[in-house]
C-alpha cells in the first residue's frame, strides 16, 4: 500500500511538471494581465513612498537629529505601566570617537587624534570630528568595501582556473573615487547599470558597468551558450537583490513561490541586457555593448534550461517593482542600445519606493551593524517586517530630497543621539552619581527588548575582517598609504600556496606594497587569506547584503601566531620605546591609546608596569616583554570589539 501510494504521489508530481512546461511552451506565461492581490500591494515594501511626519516625542531634550524622535516615540511607546524605558546615556568620549572613527574609516584614531578630540570642549567637537572622517580618502576606502561586498568583486574568474581579469581592479577603484566624490547615489546606480549608454564618450562610465560583470565565471565551459546564459542569469539575479532588495533569481526557473514574480518577468528583465556581447572587449575583458545593433530574441526559458527556449518576451520590468507600468523604450524599435539606460533610469526615479527604502535600508545597516530590515536584499513577503518602518519610509524620503548624497546620510545618522548612546552601563562617561539610574535603564531595556530591536542602546560589534588586517597594520605603524592600482598579493604562507597552481600567485615585488589597505588586495576566488577567512571575510560568487559576525577559536590563534600579528606587536613596542621614552607608565599609557584608544585604568596601568619592570630595561626585540605586552593588547576583546 505504502509503495502504491508512493506511486501515486510521484506520478502527480510528474502530471504537474508536464502541466507547468506546457504552460511555458505555449505561451501561456506571457500573459501579464491582472493587478496585484491585495496582500501584496499592502506589504510595506511595495507600498508607494508616502510623506511622513516626525513623531511627537516626551524627552525630546534628547533629540539631535529627525531620526532620534522616531527611535524615541518606538521606545516610549514599549513602555509599560510602572516600568520607564529610556535609552541609554551617551558613551564615553573615547568610546565614541574610536566607534565613529571605524565605522567611517575602517581604521583605529590615532593617540594624537583621541588627544585633539579630549581637549577640544566645544559644543561641536564631535560634529568636526565627523566632518573630518568623512572628507577623508579613508572614508572611501572603508565604504567601498561595503559596496564591493554587494557587487560580488574579485580579479579572478573562480570555478577550476580560476583565471584572472587584468583589468578589474579599475572597477575597484572607481568605485572608491565615486565615494571620496560623494557623487550621488541615483548616479552612482546609473553607471553602474548602463554608463556606456548614457555615456558613450566616457571611458570611465564603462568602467562602471564592471558591477554587472563582476559575477563567477567559466570561460572553458564547453558551451558558450550555455555560459552565456549563467551571466546573464546570474547579473539579472543580483541587479535584482542589489537594487529592488528582491530575490528575483528564484524566478529563472519557475514563478517565484513567495514574491508575485513570474518566470516571463524575469525574462523580460534580463532582456534588458540581451544586447550585450558578452566576452569580447570591455575595461574588464568580458563585453562590449553592441551599439546599434539589434537584440536577438529574448525568451523564457522553460525550466531555467538553456537548451529549452520558450516564448520570446520583450524588455520590461517587474510588476511589483513597477506600480507606474512603466515600459522599456530603447530606440530605434528592437535595437539593444538604450534598453539598460531605460532600466538604469527606472531604476532611479526619485518616488521608486523598493530602490530608496532599499538604499536607506543598507545605510543604516553599515552603522548599525543591521538594517531597519533585517533582510536586505530581500524586501519582499518572506523577507523581515521592520519595526521603524516610519523612520525606514523618512530615511528614503530624506536621501533623495538631499539630492541623493550618501555623505549628507552617513552624518545626519552618525550625529543622532541614538548613535551616540552608550553600548552598556560600563561604557557610559556620565558621573557616579548617576550610576544607578544607568544601571536601572539598563536592566528595564533588557527585560523589554533583549534583541535591542528599539536602538535603545548601541549595539556592540565586531570589527570586520579587513579592519582587523588594516588596524594591526595601523596600530604597528606598518600600513602604507599608497592607493589605487592593481590588486596587491602579499606572501602566502609556504602550506597554503603549495595548493594553487604554479604561478597564480606571483608575490608582489615592493615589500612596501604588502602593507597596504585591506581593499587593494588582490582577491582570488578559490583562495582565502587565512586571517581575513578566520574574521568572516565572505567568499566573492554571490552578492553578501550581510556579513556573518563569528566568535571560533581560529580568530584568537590568527592573532596570535599571524605573522602580521608579530611585525604589528614588534611595530607598537618600537614605536612606543621612541615616543615614550624609557618611563614604562608612559609606554603603557602609549601602547594602550593606540591599540584600543583609550587610556588605562589604575588597576591596567599597576599591572602592565609590574610586567614591563619585571623583565628590566626595555628593548626592542622578538624576546622583549614590551613586544609580548604588545601582543597581549592586539590579543584582547577589546581590540576586536567595538563599543
Amino acid at each position: 500500500m505504502v509503495r502504491s501510494l508512493l506511486f501515486r504521489a510521484c506520478a502527480m508530481l510528474l502530471i504537474c511538471a508536464g502541466r507547468c512546461i506546457a504552460r511555458a511552451e505555449d505561451g501561456a506565461e506571457r500573459d501579464l494581465g491582472g493587478g496585484l492581490p491585495a496582500d501584496v500591494q499592502a506589504h510595506w515594501a511595495y507600498r508607494p513612498l508616502a510623506e511622513v511626519r516626525p513623531p511627537q516625542v516626551g524627552r525630546s531634550e534628547w533629540v539631535r537629529t529627525t531620526v532620534d524622535r522616531f527611535i524615541l516615540a518606538a521606545i516610549e511607546a514599549r513602555a509599560t505601566e510602572g516600568v520607564a524605558l529610556v535609552p541609554l546615556p551617551e558613551a564615553a568620549r573615547t568610546a565614541l570617537l574610536r566607534r565613529v572613527t571605524f565605522d567611517l574609516t575602517g581604521l583605529p584614531p590615532t593617540p594624537e587624534e583621541l588627544a585633539a578630540f579630549l581637549e577640544d570642549r566645544a559644543a561641536d567637537a564631535y560634529e568636526k570630528v565627523v566632518d573630518r572622517l568623512l572628507a577623508s580618502h579613508a572614508h572611501a576606502e572603508r565604504y567601498a568595501q561595503h559596496w564591493l561586498d554587494l557587487a560580488r568583486y574579485a580579479d579572478t574568474d573562480g570555478f577550476e582556473h580560476d583565471q584572472i581579469r587584468p583589468e578589474a581592479w579599475r572597477y575597484r577603484d572607481w568605485v572608491i573615487d565615486a565615494i571620496a566624490r560623494d557623487m550621488p547615489l541615483d548616479e552612482f546606480i546609473r553607471r553602474q547599470v548602463a554608463g556606456d549608454e548614457l555615456y558613450p564618450d566616457d571611458p570611465e562610465a564603462a568602467v562602471a558597468t564592471g558591477f554587472l560583470l563582476c559575477g563567477p565565471d567559466m570561460p572553458d565551459l564547453n558551451s558558450q551558450e550555455e555560459r552565456r546564459h549563467n551571466v546573464l542569469n546570474e547579473m539579472t539575479a543580483t541587479v535584482g537583490s542589489v537594487f529592488l532588495g528582491l530575490q528575483v533569481g528564484c524566478a529563472q526557473c519557475h514563478d517565484h513561490k513567495w514574491d508575485p514574480i513570474r518566470q516571463t518577468e524575469f525574462y523580460r528583465l534580463r532582456a534588458c541586457f540581451e544586447g550585450l556581447a558578452l566576452f569580447a572587449r570591455h575595461p574588464l575583458g568580458r563585453v562590449v555593448q553592441q551599439r546599434g545593433g539589434v537584440a536577438g530574441a529574448s525568451h523564457v526559458y522553460v525550466r531555467g534550461d538553456f537548451r529549452r527556449a520558450g516564448p520570446e518576451v520583450g524588455p520590461g520590468f517587474p510588476r511589483v517593482a513597477n506600480p507606474w507600468g512603466e515600459e522599456v523604450e530603447a530606440a530605434p524599435s528592437g535595437a539593444s542600445f538604450g534598453r539598460r539606460a531605460a532600466l538604469a533610469r527606472w531604476l532611479t526615479r526619485p518616488d521608486h519606493p523598493l530602490v530608496t527604502r532599499v538604499l536607506a535600508n543598507r545605510l543604516w545597516q553599515w552603522h548599525f551593524g543591521r538594517g531597519l530590515c533585517r533582510t536586505p536584499s530581500d524586501v519582499g513577503t518572506a523577507g523581515d517586517v521592520p519595526v521603524h518602518a516610519e523612520l525606514l519610509d523618512w530615511l528614503a524620503a530624506e536621501l533623495v530630497r538631499g539630492g541623493w548624497s550618501a555623505r549628507r546620510m552617513h552624518r545626519l545618522l552618525v550625529t543622532s543621539a541614538v548613535y551616540r548612546t552608550a553600548s552598556r552601563p560600563a561604557g557610559w562617561g556620565g558621573a557616579d552619581r548617576d550610576a544607578e539610574r544607568a544601571m536601572t535603564a539598563w536592566r528595564n531595556l533588557l527585560a523589554a527588548d533583549p534583541e535591542n530591536v528599539l536602538w535603545a542602546r548601541f549595539p556592540i560589534r565586531r570589527l570586520a575582517a579587513e579592519e582587523v588586517r588594516d588596524s594591526l597594520l595601523a596600530v604597528g605603524g606598518l600600513l602604507q598609504g599608497r592607493r589605487g592600482g592593481p590588486g596587491v598579493m602579499p606572501p602566502l604562507p609556504a602550506e597554503l600556496e603549495a595548493t594553487l597552481l604554479r604561478g597564480q600567485w606571483q608575490t608582489s615585488p615592493n615589500p612596501l606594497d604588502h602593507y597596504r589597505r585591506s581593499v587593494y588586495l588582490f582577491v582570488r576566488r578559490n583562495l582565502r587569506d587565512p586571517l581575513l577567512e578566520a574574521f568572516d571575510r565572505p567568499d566573492t560568487l554571490a552578492s553578501c547584503p550581510l556579513r556573518g559576525r563569528s566568535t571560533t577559536a581560529p580568530q584568537a590563534l590568527a592573532l596570535l601566531h599571524a605573522p602580521l600579528a608579530w611585525q604589528a606587536a614588534e611595530g607598537l613596542a618600537r614605536l612606543a620605546r621612541v615616543e615614550a621614552g624609557d618611563d614604562a607608565a608612559a609606554v603603557v599609557r602609549y601602547c594602550m591609546r593606540r591599540a584600543w584608544g583609550r587610556d588605562p585604568s589604575e588597576r591596567e596601568l599597576a599591572l602592565a608596569t609590574r610586567f614591563l619592570s619585571d623583565g628590566g630595561p626595555l628593548r626592542i626585540g622578538s624576546q622583549d616583554r614590551l613586544v609580548d605586552l604588545c601582543r597581549a593588547l592586539l590579543n584582547a576583546n577589546e581590540f576586536v570589539y567595538i563599543d
